[in-house]
């Protein structure tokens, strides 16, 4: 059986060669999701990549390879690197007490619209519509709108990623994402599985993060291409 330390270390990979298996297009040996679902590509031989970004860019314009520390290769004449992304994971010691003052309400199929309309406001360019169907998804409503949502994203028998973690700009500094992350987690933690999340290096959120029991454990890369 692979530890979860080895998931941690690719968790795109893992994440499709098990729960997300519905979801996986192979090419090459290279392992993307299906591009309606989420951009996100891996690997473990990154000499494996340029074929399989030929072929996968084919169905997407833009997409991304999610990597510890391999940086991948790909045909220059038909792909460009847009940016990269310097990221880092991190994963929960131990969940820190959460008062839970706010409603929260699992989000349903047919919040997809709104779900997507919040994220993308936030936090443009990794969600998509579908991504909704990586996970479950808890938000909460004031006057009569969502405002606050945060949702599960990559996860295998092991682990659950929380994501999606975004507040309406009129309705920040009101504790709700970290009264939706707490609960994200507790649920994560019911599952029996370690949750954990990934930010960029530097965000003002991983002090969050870390009052609320995560710790930054590694690197955790994502590079942005695009289809000549």
């Amino acid at each position: 059986m692979i530890t979860l330390e080895e998931q941690l270390k690719n968790p795109v990979w893992h994440s499709l060669n098990e729960t997300h298996k519905k979801f996986a297009i192979e090419i090459n040996g290279v392992r993307f999701y299906n591009p309606e679902v989420c951009p996100f590509g891996s690997f473990e031989d990154k000499c494996k990549t340029k074929v399989a970004s030929n072929e996968y860019v084919q169905n997407i314009q833009e997409f991304f390879y999610v990597s510890e520390n391999q940086t991948p290769e790909i045909d220059e004449e038909k792909i460009e690197l847009l940016k990269k992304i310097d990221g880092c994971q991190m994963v929960l010691n131990q969940l820190t007490n959460v008062e839970i003052t706010e409603k929260i309400v699992p989000l349903s199929k047919e919040m997809m619209d709104e779900i997507y309309d919040l994220v993308w406001l936030v936090m443009p360019g990794y969600y998509r519509k579908r991504t909704y169907e990586m996970g479950n998804y808890f938000g909460i409503f004031k006057d009569g709108k969502l405002v606050s949502v945060t949702g599960q994203r990559m996860q295998t028998d092991q682990f659950i990623e929380v994501s999606a973690v975004v507040t309406h700009p009129d309705y920040t500094r009101q504790g709700l994402a970290r009264q939706l992350i707490a609960h994200t987690t507790k649920e994560i933690l019911q599952e029996g599985k370690k949750p954990i999340l990934h930010t960029n290096k530097g965000n003002l959120a991983i002090s969050l993060y870390e009052k609320l029991g995560f710790e930054l454990t590694r690197d955790m890369n994502w590079w942005l291409y695009r289809k000549l």
